[in-house]
């Protein structure tokens, strides 16, 4: 049994992370500062999981005391840089808080499976060049088996091992960070680093300088130089999430990094050559977006070599509840009520709704359920769903296109359009002639469904 040593001074993370870890069969110990844990011989655990800020000595000085074992350091995204550092200086990964219970044992199993593959290597007994350890397969890192997923898997099977681009394309929720983990985890590269980064959540501003680095002094506050998250992903994998809210002056460095794998830095006259597979994911319709210019076109075609597509919850059904008794599951294990269990009205509530933030709301009601049920079975009450979100089904309509009242899609885009796509294209061409009560009839949904998908979708509403 694999031994991990948590060295973590905030008490709930310590021992959420400690709960998550013994559940999931691993033998654990912690502390609270870097001090603490050396007089419990870290050097001796298989694993090292350190918060970067400690009190007293900083969570890095683990991997000086610790050399012998791998570090995984946990930061906050504000931190991200920091993490990027430590790495440098010797941690195998670093994972970014808030972190979901999946992503924290996907990246544990990942360095231990590395560890034991190398271990093998110096036996002679180990294959360097093949997947291997419980990451070996998307369906361990993501659920589905519905056909729709089946088929996503199958694509990340067959992409991963190639050097190719990938977009990962799928409303908010759905798991695109998973999938490239996935892809990442399969790959040749899967002993380097996986570099994620939220393109909508760094400043416009500051973006060039995070992703490309920057020289000392080459704008107000650079006081030192500093390494860009793309070339510390140099050998590993670079996710780009969100990359529709990238700024036009980065996309056009973004295109030179795929086209020549070279990066400059921000204030440098020298160019760097750099080896990154690029994993690029969005909500948005970038190809409707190279059409009103807000997207580069040559960026969008460099970018969609490979499609991936994560289907919303609504068209996967029959992973609802499959998804929702494993994350029951995950949440009776951190509240120490294994008895937890859905009634059958709970469990219909379930299949019944939309699921407007897909996997990560399904989530987000059962552990809000968990929580407030009184018993051990969950109710529908305490699911607390909307009820104007259950029961609006897209109709057969819109997926077919041969019923006589759907609107006809456009010849060119009808093969790769997602029902999102349908529903931007439909309702932008149609608006100026039909009112918000004709649209929502011609779609199949209420006028709240469609303002909320104008509102998602960033349809703005003509004035008549």
């Amino acid at each position: 049994m694999p031994r991990i040593l948590i060295v973590e001074d905030e008490d709930i993370i310590r021992s959420a992370v400690r709960k998550l870890l013994q559940h999931a069969g691993y033998e654990v110990a912690d502390a609270v500062s870097v001090e603490e844990a050396e007089g419990l011989d870290p050097d001796s655990f298989d694993l090292v999981i350190t918060d970067l800020r400690l009190p007293g000595a900083a969570g890095t000085e683990m991997i000086n005391r610790a050399p012998n074992t791998p570090v995984l350091i946990m930061t906050s995204y504000a931190s991200l840089r920091s993490a990027v550092d430590s790495m440098k200086m010797g941690a195998v990964d670093y994972i970014a808080k808030p972190f979901d219970h999946d992503e924290m044992l996907a990246a544990v199993e990942n360095i231990l499976a590395r560890k034991s593959s190398a271990s093998d290597e110096t036996t002679g007994s180990g294959d360097a060049t093949s997947p291997s350890g419980p990451d070996s397969d998307p369906s361990e890192i993501m659920f589905g088996q519905c056909e729709p997923m089946q088929k996503v898997f199958t694509l990340i099977r067959k992409v991963a091992p190639t050097e190719t681009t990938v977009l990962i394309q799928g409303e908010s929720g759905t798991g695109k960070e998973l999938a490239a983990r996935a892809l990442h985890l399969l790959s040749p590269r899967a002993s380097k680093p996986l570099i994620s980064v939220n393109c909508a959540a760094i400043p416009e501003s500051l973006i060039e300088s995070e992703l490309f680095g920057h020289e000392k002094g080459a704008f107000t506050g650079a006081v030192s130089a500093r390494t860009g998250l793309i070339e510390a992903a140099d050998g590993g994998s670079l996710f780009l999430d969100e990359i529709g809210e990238l700024p036009a002056e980065a996309q056009a460095r973004l295109l030179r990094v795929l086209q020549e794998s070279e990066i400059r830095k921000v204030g440098s006259t020298q160019s760097r050559t750099v080896d990154v597979r690029m994993i690029a994911a969005t909500h948005r319709n970038l190809k409707a977006m190279t059409r009103t210019g807000e997207f580069r076109e040559d960026l969008y075609y460099r970018l969609n070599v490979m499609q991936i597509r994560i289907p919303p919850l609504r068209e996967r059904r029959a992973d609802i509840l499959g998804l929702a008794r494993r994350f029951l599951k995950r949440q009776a294990s951190k509240l120490g009520r294994p008895e937890l269990s859905l009634s059958p009205e709970a469990m219909q509530a379930l299949e019944r709704y939309r699921w407007p933030g897909n996997v990560r709301e399904l989530e987000n009601a059962i552990e809000r359920a968990s929580i407030l049920t009184d018993g051990d079975v969950i109710t529908p009450a305490v699911l607390d769903l909307d009820s104007d979100s259950a029961d609006e089904y897209i109709p057969e309509t819109l997926v077919e296109g041969n019923n006589e009242q759907t609107p006809a899609r456009d010849v060119d885009s009808s093969n790769d359009l997602s029902l999102e796509d349908y529903f931007q294209h439909f309702v932008l061409e149609n608006q100026d002639r039909m009112s918000e009560t004709e649209l929502a009839q011609k779609l199949g949904i209420s006028r709240k469904s469609l303002w909320e998908r104008r509102q998602r979708l960033g349809i703005p509403r003509k004035k008549a």
